[in-house]
């Protein structure tokens, strides 16, 4: 990543990343095509109406695995060897036990905030055993991000994409399985879901325990280290806390949907399953730019950081434009995979059209918060999506959308606030890097 030409190395990093991505998507993906085909509206529903919810709550916990990435490609662009492997194993036991918080977290609050979102009566039931069995999977979750977060800080998308290749079919498989065999319904799919997420987070700790070098894996030396935790906190909370609060504004807005019946929560649960192909697309640039990033910071070969941002962003608009059209172009054939029912299809049509046609502006804006937190700032990245994305959006909701309350209104929050986040964001790194330069100039080489 501190040598030679960017972009080649930036696609080859980024295209097993997506792939990964779209794998692991494909665990709630199969879940909502078979109990919206084999189980009814209903039960789409109840699955989607948790997706906001639930990433409200293991966002923080997921930040710290991004502190994770950023401090262990830091010190593997350092070639600082013994910090490597402190951080590495400060990680991995702080992952389990994150893990294991989640699990009562999600138990316990389940109920309560679903009711509290406003889910309807009719799926509530199930969106609540949904939630609750999803949750006690929450460690291998937790261990799977922690140590894929291990692999990609040091340059290797591949493997993470093979085991999530076995456990996407498993997944596939069990979902058929418990709902058409046994009629288990969400239960099945929760399931099934757990079951592959702990087969992903065996093979990424087989992987790491053989692995060569300063990030193996020793099981016995699995401590926690006060000073990386410090580290991985600093940095990696910050970048929580933003996803958490991205997840209220998505919460709310779920919320409002909620209002306009089942129907229209399944149609936006599909749209919005399929929207999570593109994003997750996207998303590996985001990765490539925090990880490209932050190795040549500790490098010390700043003058490749404004390279990096610029690729990263080509490659984002590129991707984010092209599969964008292609699922509006496919639209109809697509929300039909996962509900029959033309007014759900109707409803997710609606969405696609305005929210994904402008997805590419989303992956912009994450690839420039990325650079930053490359940079080493968590602290500015986190206070602008929260004060651009998050504020605004809310804002969006009481105001805006509570004058014309219609679903077009509501979804065209998304693309206002990407773009003033965006530029927010790439005017800080700019100021961010002038002042990196200059105390690092004024250092007696």
């Amino acid at each position: 990543m501190c040598n030679g030409p960017l972009l080649g190395k930036i696609l080859l990093f980024s295209v097993p990343l997506m792939l990964s991505g779209i794998l692991q998507l494909l665990f709630n993906a199969a879940d909502i095509v078979v109990v919206g085909q084999f189980t009814g509206s209903d039960a789409l529903a109840a699955v989607g109406s948790t997706g906001s919810l639930n990433n409200l709550i293991i966002n923080v916990f997921m930040g710290l695995s991004i502190g994770t990435s950023i401090m262990v490609a830091r010190y593997y662009g350092a070639q600082d060897w013994k910090n490597v492997h402190e951080v590495v194993h400060t990680s991995m036991l702080l992952s389990a036990v994150c893990g294991v918080v989640l699990i009562f977290i999600g138990v316990i609050l389940a109920a309560p905030l679903l009711e509290l979102m406003g889910t309807p009566e009719d799926v509530l039931d199930q969106a609540v055993l949904y939630m609750r069995i999803i949750f006690v999977g929450m460690p291998a979750l937790m261990i799977y991000n922690f140590g894929a977060a291990i692999l990609r800080a040091v340059g290797d998308t591949q493997r993470p994409l093979i085991f999530l290749l076995i456990a996407g079919v498993i997944n596939v498989v069990l979902n058929l399985f418990f709902v058409i065999v046994f009629h288990m319904g969400v239960a099945g799919v929760a399931l099934a879901t757990i079951i592959s997420q702990c087969v992903s987070a065996a093979l990424v700790v087989v992987c790491l325990v053989r692995s060569n070098g300063a990030y193996q894996l020793h099981l016995k030396q699995l401590c926690v280290k006060k000073d990386k935790l410090l580290q991985i906190v600093q940095v990696g909370l910050p970048a929580g806390i933003q996803g958490a609060v991205f997840s209220v504004s998505n919460v709310l807005i779920q919320s409002s949907i909620n209002s306009f019946g089942s129907v229209a929560m399944a149609g936006n649960t599909a749209a919005g399953n399929i929207e999570g192909f593109v994003y997750t697309s996207m998303n590996a640039l985001y990765q490539a730019s925090l990880s490209f990033t932050s190795q040549n910071v500790g490098a010390k070969k700043l003058n490749r950081v404004v390279p990096v941002l610029v690729r990263c962003l080509g490659a984002v608009v590129v991707v984010g434009a092209a599969l964008s059209s292609l699922a509006i172009l496919l639209s109809r054939q697509l929300l039909g995979i996962y509900s029959s029912d033309p007014a759900v299809i109707q409803y997710g049509v609606g969405r696609l059209e305005v929210v994904c046609a402008t997805y590419f502006l989303c992956g912009m804006m994450d690839v420039a918060c990325g650079s930053m937190r490359g940079l080493g700032s968590s602290i500015i990245p986190t206070v602008v999506s929260l004060a651009g994305a998050c504020g605004l959006r809310i804002l969006w909701i009481f105001t805006i959308f509570a004058v014309d309350r219609t679903l077009y209104c509501l979804y065209l929050s998304y693309p206002i606030t990407w773009i003033i986040t965006f530029v927010c964001h790439l005017t800080c790194f700019l100021i961010f890097l002038y002042v990196k330069k200059r105390r690092e100039a004024a250092q007696p080489q």
